[in-house]
């Protein structure tokens, strides 16, 4: 039953994020609540409403036919239109700052209800249309079905309205920017306030069971509370070897327990792991740095050469990372002050090493980024740290910035500047 439990999880993790997902569902509800009505048109409600309130039913036929025809093609024109901006902005998105953001843009709620909104009232319309059948000199008209694919009609007019305004924001990078510092901003308060209740340490794993995956993919969510019942039943505990939102490959170790496990039992924890084809920041918080760095890099190109949009990414950049500064680089899942998993996560240095081995090679050049870097590290070393030795990967990061942007800037003047800089911040390193 978990096992099951666990597929249709994994399987509606995957549909909910494709774009496609709430217009069908949209769709199919469009299809449902046409039959309804005519189920409720058979039992006399526009008969009813045309000797009770006339003027909320359309009574002719030939008229309900040419609203309804026009209904039908007004909104297939908008859905097309709609669509067009869709990828238009997928391809802006891709081109101009990163491929990464296409999952995020894709899976993007506000924009698949509105489509869904749209193939909603086309289904209601067409099958109410339907309906409508010659009967000698009259028709049947479904008067009161008509009325409300009108009142749907002008719902997805300003649907339409507000789609036109919510993409022409989506576009903007202000706006991607801060969109993925919220997520990672809250995925990283989640974690940081779980570990607050975490005092324990872990044992020591190096002479445990090794298992290993039995699908490739992007480690995406992991079933903590099936696994916990799982150790509990078992009695035994579990070290997760991948990082969470890494690509595992079929073959490599996933996890280690601290007794030898029989077939079953280790099928049922490989259920308990989701493994996806594509990365998403609420699941992973360090794709938010890949993604901010991308976009720093992607300005700093000489085909786009935006130094704006690198220093509004390192502002943001600033923000993540003193949070990061506050969580530890372990993590570990307890039931009732019993630590019974161990996860493995990115650990701070390698976070920040990645970040500046990347900015550090598109902007060396330019010494309003490397100022703007310098202050970044300044504010970082103020901040409160969860362990020591963040501080000393700040220095050792800042060191190098400094040494590559000597080498690449040709004016002295720009070079004692940053050293000068560099000094006044009081960071633990000195130039001769």
């Amino acid at each position: 039953m978990k096992q099951l439990y666990n597929r249709t999880i994994s399987f509606f993790n995957v549909i909910e994020s494709s774009i496609a997902f709430y217009p069908t569902l949209l769709a199919f509800l469009g299809f449902v609540f046409a039959m309804i009505m005519l189920y409720l048109e058979e039992l006399g409600i526009s008969k009813y409403l045309i000797e009770h309130a006339p003027i909320l039913v359309v009574d002719n036929g030939d008229t309900a036919m040419t609203i309804l025809s026009a209904l039908i093609s007004g909104l297939i024109s908008v859905v097309v239109f709609s669509f067009s901006m869709v990828m238009l902005l997928l391809s802006q998105a891709s081109s101009n700052y990163s491929p990464r953001l296409l999952p995020g843009l894709i899976s993007d709620k506000r924009h698949q209800i509105i489509l869904g909104t749209y193939l909603y009232t086309i289904l209601y319309c067409i099958f109410v249309l339907f309906s409508i059948q010659p009967t000698g000199d009259k028709y049947q008209v479904p008067g009161f079905s008509v009325l409300l694919g009108i009142v749907d009609m002008v719902i997805c007019i300003y649907a339409f309205i507000y789609f036109i305004h919510n993409i022409s924001q989506s576009i903007q990078i202000s706006n991607i920017l801060q969109n993925i510092f919220k997520t990672a901003k809250k995925r990283l308060n989640d974690l940081i306030d779980k570990e607050e209740e975490d005092h324990g340490e872990f044992e020591n794993t190096d002479d445990w069971y090794e298992y290993h995956s039995e699908t490739s993919g992007y480690l995406q969510n992991i079933s903590f509370t099936n696994l916990i019942d799982i150790c509990v039943e078992q009695d035994t505990k579990l070290h997760i070897l991948p990082i969470k939102g890494i690509f595992v490959l079929s073959g490599i170790p996933l996890f280690k327990s601290k007794k030898e496990l029989d077939e079953e039992t280790i099928k049922k924890v490989l259920s308990n792991f989701n493994f996806a084809r594509e990365e998403l920041v609420a699941d992973n918080y360090t794709l938010a740095f890949k993604q901010i760095t991308e976009i720093i890099v992607k300005a700093m190109s000489p085909g786009i050469n935006d130094p704006g949009t690198a220093i509004n990414g390192i502002d943001y950049l600033t923000e993540l990372l003193a949070i990061r500064l506050r969580k530890k680089d372990t993590s570990h899942i307890f039931r009732d002050d019993t630590i019974y998993i161990k996860m493995n996560t990115a650990d701070f240095s390698d976070i920040l090493y990645n970040i500046m081995a990347s900015i550090r090679t598109y902007c060396k050049h330019d010494i309003t980024l490397v100022q703007k870097l310098l202050l970044m590290f300044h504010y970082l070393k103020k901040q409160e740290v969860e362990n020591e030795s963040y501080n000393n990967a700040l220095d050792r990061e800042a060191k190098n910035l400094i040494d590559d942007a000597q080498e690449a800037i040709s004016n002295e003047q720009d070079v004692e500047k940053a050293k000068e800089l560099a000094s006044k911040l009081y960071l633990n390193f000195k130039y001769e």
